[in-house]
């Protein structure tokens, strides 16, 4: 369970004034119900997401978590670019009370960063990073995974060994989704919820969601050309 208790949370505009994400916000993320968050560039999504994994902290209220959460999927900012990717892994590996043998066994195997596992990953690519942040995810092994727009990383190729493997975990985990591909959402998940106003309201059915949502982008289109 993931439960926001009152939170608020804005950021400084340049030039003054506030641009507010979340305002008394108050709900509840029950596990085994797959969420879509859907909403306007710029309208906290990511934000609500580095929140929820503790990766930033609330202006006002509280956050309760149970259970294991993932840092957002595709995320690359929780590794250390001057430690290894070997070291990076044993360290989170240890950070979540599992096996730091078996969890470098699966992800020198599943990232195929081969000697590059043994190197900083400030040496690494983009895409490299990539791998060994979603690799080490995978291996971890959590009761909510927090996806923001990624799903897959890499080639084709990898791509499907991505998805084969993040098949495979959410069978028994909660997902909450960030995107804009309706595609996506129909596919993954059962609820919806859509960010606007500082508010982020819940619809039982994905379709619902996806239906207020493109209302929303087709007023703002309209008002922008009537400006």
């Amino acid at each position: 369970m993931i439960i926001f208790d009152n939170v608020s949370k804005a950021f400084p505009r340049p030039g003054g004034g506030k641009k507010v994400i979340l305002d008394r916000f108050t709900a509840a993320f029950r596990p085994g119900t797959n969420i879509g968050i859907l909403g306007r560039n710029g309208a906290g999504k990511s934000t609500l997401m580095n929140l929820i994994s503790g990766g930033d902290m609330p202006d006002s209220g509280r956050i309760l978590r149970e259970g294991k959460i993932s840092w957002p999927l595709g995320f690359n900012g929780g590794v250390h670019s001057k430690l290894t990717g070997a070291q990076n892994t044993r360290f989170i590996a240890d950070i979540y009370g599992k096996n730091r043998n078996k969890v470098l066994d699966f992800v020198a195997d599943f990232s195929e960063l081969g000697p590059y596992l043994d190197m900083p990953v400030k040496t690494y690519s983009a895409g490299m990073k990539a791998r060994l942040s979603f690799g080490i995810c995978m291996a971890i092994g959590f009761e909510y995974y927090l996806i923001d727009e990624v799903i897959a990383v890499g080639d084709s190729t990898f791509k499907q060994k991505c998805k084969d493997v993040f098949d495979e975990r959410r069978e028994n985990a909660t997902l909450l989704l960030v995107s804009h591909s309706s595609g996506l959402l129909r596919s993954f998940c059962d609820i919806g919820g859509v960010m606007n106003n500082g508010q982020l309201t819940f619809y039982n059915d994905i379709e619902e969601a996806i239906e207020v949502h493109e209302e929303i982008l087709r007023t703002s289109a309209s008002q922008r050309r009537s400006a």
